[in-house]
């Protein structure tokens, strides 16, 4: 849009130019006009431009500018909002929630000790203050774990858990551990192993809930007096943790029989 003091600047220049050259035409006149509006902008419309070329988000939260080193473009970022997608995806991470076992109990006590008894993986020794966690890794013929155990004379804590981790052995290993305590610290080293050395955001006790679900929590069972057995269907690939807590007893080893396999 040009103003009306433009207009006579251009025309009178046009004319000027007419008067001194008499072989200019009409038509290359109002090229030349045109050619001259087009570089005549207003200032106030530039300013306009210029203000809203760039858009500052509405709303709460920290404002970040990041400014191209080779463009010189500026980027504005709302700094809530990338949280809330970070928030986001660490939700989608989370693994589902572990549905519950299937337990029941038996009165043949003498029956299942005895051919325990004679297995050679059926029986073992927690000791006083101790606890023995079982790792039984999922199977890929099997659908699902099961266990029995019964104890001589005392009872004993009895938990299960599932490890949400790649499986690379179908062995069934035995972890031997002085308290609960300690276990939490030996599975915050395992986790701090698989983090580079000197990241920041190195695995913690946060990465250590997400990969960890409880079946059925640790209290103590009548183990002595019946057989304690129960069954869990597979949510995955994992490896399940049966934990045998005695770390309650400062006094009392306990003599564990059990049996874990597998069904399809």
């Amino acid at each position: 849009m040009l103003y009306s003091s433009e207009r006579s600047q251009i025309g009178s220049l046009a004319q000027d130019l007419k008067e001194e050259d008499g072989t200019l035409e009409d038509q290359e006149v109002t090229e030349l006009q045109d050619k001259l509006s087009d570089q005549i902008h207003s200032p106030k419309e530039e300013a306009v431009v210029r203000m809203t070329k760039y858009h500052v988000p509405q709303g709460a939260g920290d404002i970040v500018m990041i400014q191209s080193d080779h463009t010189g473009a500026v980027d504005i970022l709302s700094a809530e909002l990338e949280t809330a997608d970070l928030l986001g995806e660490q939700r989608k991470a989370q693994p589902p929630p572990l549905a519950p076992p299937t337990t029941w109990t038996t009165e043949k006590m003498k029956e299942f000790k005895a051919k325990m008894g004679k297995e050679k993986n059926g029986r073992m020794v927690v000791k006083r203050g101790e606890v023995v966690t079982v790792r039984v890794p999922t199977h890929p013929d099997g659908k699902r774990v099961c266990w029995e155990f019964a104890t001589d004379d005392y009872d004993i804590g009895f938990g299960v858990y599932f490890d949400w981790t790649t499986v690379t052995s179908t062995a069934i290993t035995v972890q031997v551990s002085e308290s609960s305590d300690e276990e939490d610290e030996e599975e915050e080293e395992e986790i701090e192993g698989l983090a580079p050395v000197g990241d920041v955001e190195r695995g913690s006790k946060s990465y250590l809930r997400n990969r960890y679900g409880e079946i059925m929590p640790v209290y103590r069972r009548d183990s002595h007096r019946e057989v304690q057995a129960g069954s869990h269907d597979y949510p995955g690939e994992g490896i399940y943790l049966l934990k045998f807590d005695n770390s309650y007893s400062l006094l009392r080893n306990k003599t564990l029989f059990f049996h874990i396999y597998y069904t399809s």
